[in-house]
């Protein structure tokens, strides 16, 4: 996801640009998956989905729900979750709901005991936590990193750990949903949300050769900004060129059909080089637009 100084980086001002369509057609090309070959791929393949109720979860079922595959869907919502269950019941695939905040221990531990009775095929990691807020404001705030830490890492962790028997047995698939970010140098008011996140992508990478060995694909979706309720609260997102939740969906599809290691866009090895031989330069933007928004 970028963030507000990404913006002011690239425009020179708070203002956006007006032809923010074309700026998406060039920033974020989609290659949309052969549904054919997935639909084929999928058949009867038992899904877990991670933050299915909002945003590119609930896209990301839509599409999968013309599949007659298996779904199982994990979030907090309990009454979005039953209303998305019956919304699909006449498409082809199974559904099957938990209500559960991967922040509490307790309840990721029977999720995971539930899970036990199923033969878990492929696991996407989508529930996130996003928070944009300055160290000087988290002075009294330590649930602010704690909360993220439990939902971005520690819990993808643990769920991770416990079904990789089940993914090893099946020869399965784990994907997870992050974000461009993670990549890029780090950005001021981002802390909690930066460091949650590049926790479990490092976390998964180190895994990777293990998991491979053991026939477990693992692939990563590094996204942009894509707008869903988390980017609400900043409104300078409402104008900058940014994915929508169904062709976000539409890439983690293609991940499942290509079973390529990684997604992200074209234009983000530039962005890194610059991350790497300029990282001084951004510092001082950094301050630099602090000073400005003060």
């Amino acid at each position: 996801m970028f963030t507000l100084y990404y913006a002011q980086l690239l425009t020179g001002s708070t203002k956006m640009f007006n032809f923010s369509n074309l700026l998406n057609c060039l920033l974020f090309p989609i290659v949309k998956p052969n549904y054919s070959k997935l639909n084929r791929q999928l058949e009867n393949k038992v899904i877990v989905i991670t933050g299915a109720s909002y945003g590119i979860g609930e896209s990301l079922v839509n599409l999968l729900a013309n599949i007659q595959c298996h779904l199982i869907l994990v979030a907090r919502t309990h009454d979005k979750l039953i209303n998305i269950q019956q919304s699909l019941a006449h498409k082809k695939a199974k559904i099957d709901i938990f209500s559960v905040d991967l922040r509490e221990s307790e309840q990721l531990d029977n999720l995971i005991t539930n899970l036990q009775r199923y033969s878990v095929d492929i696991l996407i990691n989508n529930a996130g936590k996003s928070i944009c807020r300055s160290i000087l404001q988290s002075l009294s705030r330590m649930h602010d990193f704690d909360r993220t830490m439990k939902l971005n890492y520690y819990a993808p962790v643990k769920l991770c750990l416990a079904l990789i028997p089940q993914l090893q047995r099946n020869q399965g698939q784990i994907i997870n949903v992050s974000a461009i970010n993670v990549l890029l140098a780090p950005t001021a008011n981002w802390a909690a949300y930066q460091a949650s996140k590049t926790a479990f992508d490092q976390w998964l990478s180190c895994a990777r050769p293990e998991l491979e060995n053991q026939k477990i694909n693992v692939s990563t979706a590094y996204l942009p900004l894509v707008k869903t309720r988390m980017i609400e609260p900043i409104k300078i997102y409402k104008r900058f060129p940014a994915l929508q939740a169904d062709e976000a969906a539409a890439i983690i599809c293609r991940l499942l059909q290509t079973k390529k290691h990684q997604y992200k866009p074209w234009w983000t090895i530039i962005v890194q080089l610059a991350s790497l031989f300029f990282n001084n330069i951004w510092v001082k933007l950094n301050r630099y637009f602090l000073k400005k928004t003060l």
